[in-house]
């Protein structure tokens, strides 16, 4: 049995996509001989909480948790925003979309003094907690979850001070991603520092979809991206109930997540606007469920007079709950980030989805999603950018529970492949293969 120390910020009780993908892996690594140790915080200033998530950290995994110095009090100060209202949703503006001074002043801030990333203030904290737990706890690697790319600042001084090999692990690309703030002169200097640095110096990237690797490889092409390994997120199927696909009254479409100024339901609604409008769709047979956390500028496209009566929004919800929307629709709808890199994202709710059994509707370029959707079967693609695509996805689905028609086509083999099972299985092996 290898024991491996993971530095992940995002930990239970935080909410949200960020922290599904770490508390997997420490759920089913036991499985293949590593014994997980947890290094994180102690009290996160998390954009979502989920106190439901503690029940499923196994009994048994050791978590340590240390003081943090976090800076988003600060920050909501300087842009009038109430404590504790999530940043996330409201720090990336849609293109063109203007910014307050007090906005544009606290962005000045994030992008030159915190660097990489608002939990650099976690660093010393991390760094003298790990190596007593290195010591404590006998351990044999170092694994780092990104972002915030923090950790694998963290595991990277762990290294230099004990010796031991590390994984450095991405969920999203480091500079120049959709969520990361734009820096000049010497803060970007020393961000690019830090980013080689990181790459140069692991044993080795595991990352959650293969644009990440094609970006590392593309900024810096003289370090081996072979030291790469592509692991899936994906879903957990022990935590996806077999319940009876319901007859509901209405045509029930949900979203669960986030959505933000790049990421909009605006091509989706004003799609199915049109087809009410044209006699195609009954807006009384419909409901279009929004869950989870929006930005504050698009909250007014649910006020939308055409389709107001058939939308529900509802705030974050712990997720096992959030599951139980999902198994209760009749599709489910995917929406991209309407950005030039985003045919390479694959967030991991992709995954869950497919796991439910339930049609996607997708609005997306093609890329990696396109891809993983037609491999499945799991439902149908349409360009944010085309409104017939979109018009006809729905139409489609809408007229198939209409006429009481079965509206799920996946490829269950293919589909079995991307369980949170399997991508433990590659992380595990890729732990054993570095300590040999």
């Amino acid at each position: 049995m290898k024991n491996l120390l993971i530095v992940s910020y995002y930990f239970p009780p935080s909410g949200g996509p960020g922290v599904q993908r770490v508390l997997k892996f420490v759920k089913y690594l036991r499985e293949f001989d590593i014994r997980p140790v947890v290094l994180t915080v102690s009290n996160g200033d998390y954009p979502a909480r989920d106190e439901s998530l503690l029940a499923e950290i196994p009994a048994g995994v050791k978590v340590y948790r240390t003081k943090i110095f976090e800076p988003y009090v600060l920050y909501r100060r300087l842009t009038g925003k109430a404590a504790g209202a999530a940043v996330d949703v409201n720090t990336i503006p849609k293109p063109g979309e203007r910014r307050s001074m007090q906005e544009q002043t606290a962005e000045t801030v994030r992008s030159n003094f915190f660097i990489p990333d608002a939990r650099i203030g976690w660093l010393p904290f991390a760094v003298n907690a790990g190596m007593k737990i290195i010591a404590a706890e006998k351990i044999d690697c170092l694994y780092s979850s990104s972002p915030p790319y923090t950790c694998a600042v963290i595991a990277r001084r762990l290294k230099k001070k004990s010796g031991l090999p590390w994984i450095a692990g991405f969920r999203d690309p480091w500079r120049g991603f959709l969520s990361t703030p734009v820096r000049h002169g010497l803060a970007e200097q020393i961000d690019i520092h830090l980013e080689r640095a990181v790459f140069r110096e692991c044993d080795a990237m595991e990352v959650a979809w293969m644009g990440i690797k094609k970006d590392f490889a593309a900024k810096y092409p003289e370090i081996d991206s072979n030291k790469c390994v592509h692991i899936e997120n994906g879903f957990d199927d022990e935590e996806i109930p077999h319940v009876e696909k319901p007859r509901n009254e209405k045509f029930t479409v949900c979203y669960t997540g986030s959505m933000y100024g790049k990421r909009s339901p605006e091509p989706f609604l004003s799609a199915v606007r049109s087809l009410v409008l044209e006699g195609k769709v009954d807006a009384q047979k419909i409901k279009l469920k929004f869950v989870g956390r929006f930005g504050d500028a698009l909250v007014p496209l649910f006020e939308e007079p055409v389709l107001r009566d058939s939308i529900e929004v509802k705030p974050y919800l712990p997720h096992r709950e959030s599951i139980l929307e999902l198994l209760g629709s009749d599709a489910l709808l995917l929406v991209v980030d309407d950005t030039p890199d985003s045919a390479e994202i694959v967030p991991g709710k992709v995954y869950e989805y497919i796991g439910t059994s339930r049609p996607v509707m997708t609005l997306a370029l093609d890329g990696a999603i396109s891809s993983l959707i037609k491999e499945t079967n799991a439902g149908t693609v349409a360009s944010f950018r085309e409104p017939e695509e979109i018009k006809a996805a729905f139409l489609k689905y809408y007229s198939a529970w209409m006429a009481g028609e079965n509206l799920w086509h996946g490829r269950a083999e293919e589909i079995k492949k991307y369980t949170r099972r399997e991508s433990s299985r590659k992380l595990a092996g890729l732990v054993h293969r570095l300590t040999a």
